[in-house]
């Protein structure tokens, strides 16, 4: 297994199974990159190679500890976070700390896990920074940060970085296939280039272009042909729904011209009705009915009738 299922990053790899098949893990390392990157990926591949039990190639993915940590449930591994607050508090930092200097349960080190390194302000980093300093023989301290310029000096001194880098395109394009193989060619190439090379992105774009309403693609045929009358039809008919429906309409209308935007500005083209209106409205109407689309979408969550939210942009869009 070893680090098999975490694509590209190479070097990044080798380095790892060099150090981990050596016995020569840091007691800390800050792991970097931005959202889709594979950090959360990597963390767990890690923290399954520092408890893994079998022989050879490490983590085995095969052994009780490996099972274990894949599943969430190995004691040894300690989630550092509250996620209801917006800063990780200090106390939950003073609380690993604590826990640090108690052995471990089954494993061979106990590992604690800071999914929003950037999030802790300079009272959590300081309360970090002592452990870090003098850390227990079998304590390991996983970082995970999407700006690791937020950490103080101190702390990054402390830790082995892992900056993740993009995939290539066409790894990025063989990854998709496997795992959107009923999508379009030219769906899984524009979520590829939107994505700036990470899977993470590509995957959550590709999962987040959910199945079209009739009324969007209405919308769509209507907007690109320019077709006044037929838009203040379509309007018209969804004058009588529920706020939460109409919102749900409103936003894949929203992201479908976001889409379109982007298409004028070199991307590919997300499908046909996005290259539809992408070749027949220019840059400033689509980004016009865009921020036109977005303040009805919060009208709606602000109360406003879907009935006054309709005849206005039957106005406004025309």
């Amino acid at each position: 297994m070893r680090f098999g299922d975490f694509l590209g990053n190479e070097s990044l790899k080798e380095r790892l199974g060099a150090s981990f098949d050596a016995g020569k893990a840091s007691h800390c390392y800050l792991i970097s990159g931005p959202a889709g990157s594979g950090r959360h990926t990597l963390a767990r591949l890690m923290t399954a190679a520092l408890e893994c039990e079998g022989g050879g190639e490490m983590p085995c993915g095969t052994c009780r500890a490996c099972r274990k940590v894949m599943a969430g449930t190995h004691p040894d591994v300690v989630l550092v976070d509250d996620p209801e607050k917006k800063q990780v508090p200090v106390e939950c930092i003073r609380q690993a700390r604590a826990d640090a200097f108690i052995r471990p349960n089954e494993g061979r080190h106990k590992i604690f896990l800071i999914p929003r390194a950037q999030d802790m302000n300079a009272s959590a980093q300081n309360a970090l920074l002592k452990i870090l300093e003098e850390p227990p023989s079998y304590g390991v301290f996983l970082l995970l940060a999407e700006n690791p310029c937020a950490l103080l000096p101190t702390v990054r001194s402390r830790c082995a970085e892992l900056r993740l880098s993009p995939l290539s395109q066409d790894a990025l394009l063989a990854a998709l296939l496997a795992r959107f193989p009923g999508r379009t060619e030219e769906e899984r190439r524009a979520a590829a280039v939107r994505s700036g090379g990470f899977l993470g992105q590509a995957v959550a774009w590709l999962d987040h272009s959910e199945e079209l309403l009739p009324q969007t693609e209405t919308f769509a045929k209507t907007y690109a042909a320019r077709d006044a009358l037929g838009l203040l039809t379509l309007l018209c008919s969804m004058e009588r729904w529920k706020r939460a429906q109409a919102a749900d309409a409103l936003g894949q209308w929203q992201r479908l011209i976001a889409d379109a935007l982007q298409a004028r500005e070199g991307l590919p083209a997300s499908g046909p009705l996005c290259r539809a209106i992408a070749e027949r409205r220019t840059p400033a109407e689509l980004l016009y009915a865009a921020g036109t689309l977005r303040q009805a979408v919060s009208d709606c969550w602000a109360n406003v009738g879907v009935a006054n939210i309709c005849a206005g942009l039957a106005v406004l869009l025309r």
